[in-house]
């Protein structure tokens, strides 16, 4: 039965496909394909199928790509989350140190405003508040002082003194300003500075009394020894010789220690270099041949003319000369012959013609170390026992107030120079 089947079937298969090879054959019969549209056909097929392919894995590579940058994208998050509340924290960390600060801050921006400030700046400027201009706060309430920087706010008698620096904040022109209160600082440096001039005036005072006493007390004996009766006439004279010439000395410091107190130089006239080198010749060649002092005058200013005061000018040099004298002679325990030498000299300053007088005294006498040297124009300060530690202080005082100076060039064992340095007068224009 089943082969029956099997050949019914068999037979109905061929009869179908004689049926389907009639209707191909009719449906192809009218188009034929030719090979090589076929081929075209084929490659047409292969170039889909490999740009299919290459598609696909295109694809694919950008799947993985967008994974992996969504990877890095959330590690980046993560990092930025992290930065954020990083700087969220040193952000609250910096606000409580600039709210704890003992100096005010205050932060402004390109256009000068107010746009932050500390508790401390508050309390030290209440007007200093956020909108406000910093400029319009330094006419009132911050008032300037003497010295730059310094500031003073506050009602009189309850006024504080602020130290104030700006600093550029960053490039778009902001800028920082820190205020510091030096109330007590300065009132620490005022009470410094007034404790030094009462060491200073306390000093002064000290050998003014040691410089006057001893003059005084020389003269007090001698004169006390004039109340004997029994004292020969020739003693008697020495005796007031002797307490005369201990009250001169005394009138003379006293005289010193004015003019040094003053400082000035009263009255102004005009007369010439030779005129003052030729008064202290007269007076000083005497007194150097005494000593067995060699003076050497030189005169090349060639009857120059100085404005000033003759008789103080005079006394300055006076002063050298004798300081000169007094040290000329140590020059003999060198081999040397005791030379002090006095000239004068114009000394050009500029091309328009400005000029100066220099006036030199020199000794060949055993010189001074530089410590003794710095300290030689201060008053009261001397090497000699008899001297009062004025005279070079005053001729300082008078060189300045002509305008000049005086300066000391000296060593060990080779003298001393001194230089007075004075300018000459512009001449009259016609």
């Amino acid at each position: 039965m089943a082969n029956v089947r099997s050949d019914s079937a068999a037979g109905e298969l061929g009869a179908g496909a004689a049926a389907s090879g009639t209707v191909a054959s009719a449906a192809s019969s009218p188009a034929e394909v030719s090979p090589g549209e076929a081929q075209r056909l084929a490659e047409a097929f292969r170039i889909f199928n490999q740009a299919s392919e290459e598609l696909a894995g295109a694809y694919s590579h950008l799947q993985s790509q967008v994974a992996q940058l969504t990877a890095e994208l959330a590690a980046a998050n993560g990092a930025l989350r992290q930065q954020y509340q990083e700087k969220a924290a040193l952000t609250e960390r910096l606000t409580i140190l600039l709210d704890a600060l003992p100096a005010g801050v205050v932060v402004l921006d390109g256009a000068g405003r107010i746009e932050q400030t500390n508790p401390a700046a508050e309390a030290m400027v209440p007007a200093a508040q956020v909108g406000a201009g910093w400029t319009a706060l330094e006419g009132a309430p911050l008032c300037a002082t003497d010295a730059p920087g310094e500031f003073l706010v506050g009602s009189e008698g309850k006024a504080r003194r602020l130290a104030v620096v700006v600093t550029p904040l960053d490039s778009a022109g902001g800028r920082i300003v820190l205020l510091h209160d030096i109330t007590e600082a300065q009132e620490l440096r005022t009470q410094a500075a007034r404790n030094q001039r009462l060491a200073a005036m306390g000093e002064m005072a000290a050998q003014l009394a040691h410089q006057l006493r001893t003059p005084l007390a020389a003269a007090l004996l001698y004169t006390g020894n004039l109340e004997n009766p029994d004292i020969p006439t020739a003693t008697r004279v020495n005796i007031a010789q002797k307490a005369v010439s201990r009250l001169q000395h005394l009138e003379r410091l006293i005289q010193d220690m004015l003019l040094f107190a003053r400082g000035e130089v009263l009255g102004r006239e005009e007369f010439s270099i030779t005129e003052l080198l030729s008064d202290l010749r007269q007076t000083f060649e005497p007194l150097a041949g005494a000593r067995e002092v060699l003076l050497a005058v030189s005169d090349r200013s060639a009857g120059g003319l100085v404005i000033g005061n003759r008789k103080s000018l005079t006394g300055a040099l006076t002063n050298l000369l004798e300081n000169a004298l007094h040290a000329a002679p140590g020059a003999s325990e060198r081999g040397l012959v005791p030379t002090v030498s006095l000239s004068a000299e114009t000394i050009m300053s500029n091309d328009e013609g400005a000029a100066t007088w220099q006036i030199r005294i020199t000794d060949n006498g055993p010189g001074m170390d530089a410590d003794t040297a710095a300290r030689l124009f201060e008053p009261f300060f001397t090497t000699r026992t008899e001297g009062t530690g004025l005279g070079l202080a005053i001729a300082r005082g008078v060189a300045r107030a002509h305008g000049g100076a005086i300066d000391v060039v000296s060593s060990p064992g080779n003298g001393a120079e001194f230089i007075l340095t004075l300018p000459c007068p512009l001449p009259t224009k016609p």
